[in-house]
């Protein structure tokens, strides 16, 4: 689950200061920022939300047992609730996120280093809501907030192909995000919402074609696409600006936003696999640049045969709109 990143802007008393950590976290893709209420003019450098302490969000400085008390007082009646510790030995977060889960507050803790902002995102497993960057350095944003802002970790597993068969034309999506991506990364996507395959970005010259690391040729319309949050979404759903993740070989997930997706008719094909339980299906562009991630690199659908094996995310459950439920259901 991808968390919420701020970045913590009202330390300084210098207000030339409090400016350049906030321009520091634009640039870094930080658009979220704690700042003193005579900072509202910080909204003139671009997109960002800010928040005030006191104001619409609390500010707790855990020091004593009695500031634990107070902050777990604050759970169902305040938006947020922004925790600072300088030792978490005496204040356990443990207790904390307990206490908010389940309420309507979310709970964010400082963070000044970027092992503790990994602890704290996976304490008690789903850990807080977000991390608050409080570092002293603008330019030490960027790398805290690359190292804490990814999707998370996705479980991989190779899948042995069945068969790859042509059928017949039909409307396939290509969706190109706002990032570049790299050999081994692209998108997970798939016919049914139990197995989903990852098909790589266009990173790769293939002597015909100029790479695109930007795009992912996804497959057909109907397909679906893992989004934020562990949801699906159907390839045809997509438009620009809409968040979408992406997926490297060993699970490493980053979150990206569609800059736009082209639908056109094509000539596809399916390919069957299966992890020694179920058989899984994608429909797939019939074309070189479509490349499926293996073990060791990637294939071209067009090269792939029986026995092969692809990467994929395989779970259990069915879907409802998107999220996750335990139900038994039979996708075909």
């Amino acid at each position: 689950m991808s968390k919420e990143i701020w970045v913590r802007a009202d330390r300084s008393d210098d207000k030339d200061e409090r400016k350049e950590t906030v321009i520091s976290a634009l640039e870094s893709g930080v658009d979220v920022a704690l700042v003193r209420a005579e900072d509202s003019d910080f909204a003139e450098f671009g997109k960002v939300t800010l928040h005030v302490a006191g104001k619409d969000v609390e500010l707790v400085e855990l020091r004593t047992p009695e500031d634990q008390d107070r902050a777990m007082a604050m759970a169902g009646k305040a938006d947020a609730v922004v925790l600072d510790s300088k030792d978490w030995t005496i204040i356990p977060l443990e207790n904390l996120i307990a206490k908010f889960r389940g309420t309507k507050t979310k709970v964010l803790a400082c963070a000044s280093n970027i092992e503790d902002a990994k602890l704290y995102t996976q304490t008690l497993e789903k850990g807080v809501d977000g991390v608050v960057i409080d570092v002293d350095d603008p330019e030490d944003i960027r790398k805290f907030a690359g190292a804490i802002g990814g999707a998370g970790k996705i479980d991989l597993q190779a899948l042995e192909v069945l068969s790859v068969k042509n059928i017949e034309m039909g409307d396939r999506v290509c969706v190109d995000t706002i990032s570049m991506m790299v050999p081994g990364e692209g998108m997970l996507i798939g016919s049914q919402a139990a197995c989903l395959f990852l098909v790589q970005s266009e990173s790769e010259d293939n002597g015909y074609v100029a790479a695109r690391p930007f795009r992912v040729n996804a497959g057909a319309v109907h397909a679906y696409v893992l989004g934020p949050e562990g949801r699906t979404r159907y390839l045809a759903e997509l438009k620009s600006g809409e968040p979408i993740v992406l997926v490297d070989r060993e699970g490493n997930a980053r979150m990206s936003s569609v800059g736009r997706c082209k639908i056109e008719q094509r000539p596809l094909l399916m390919l069957t696999a299966t992890d020694g339980n179920a058989v899984y299906t994608t429909i797939l562009q019939n074309a070189e640049t479509v490349k499926l991630v293996t073990p060791d690199g990637a294939k071209s659908v067009s090269k792939i045969a029986k026995g092969d094996k692809v990467m994929a995310r395989v779970e259990e459950g069915g879907r409802h709109f998107g999220m996750k439920i335990e139900e038994t259901i039979r996708e075909i």
